[in-house]
């Protein structure tokens, strides 16, 4: 093998791996993306749950629990 041929080799493994590196500094943020997602979601459904929770202990939700809803 040539220099030459060498050379172009070790050019195309370093294209090669730039073209991961770029694949997968994508995939990191679109992941991020979906971690803060879900953080946000996860902390809204926390507020949710916990007024709700207030809310029963309050006696504001008087309806019984074991009532049927208003389609049956």
């Amino acid at each position: 093998m040539t220099t030459e041929e060498r050379l172009v080799d070790i050019e195309i493994k370093i294209a090669r791996q730039e073209d991961l590196v770029d694949t997968l500094n994508r995939t990191i943020y679109e992941q991020q993306k979906k971690i803060d997602e879900l953080e946000v979601l996860c902390t809204a459904l926390a507020r949710h749950i916990r007024e709700m929770r207030d809310a029963a202990k309050d006696g504001a939700h008087a309806a019984p629990i074991n009532e049927k809803p208003p389609h049956y």
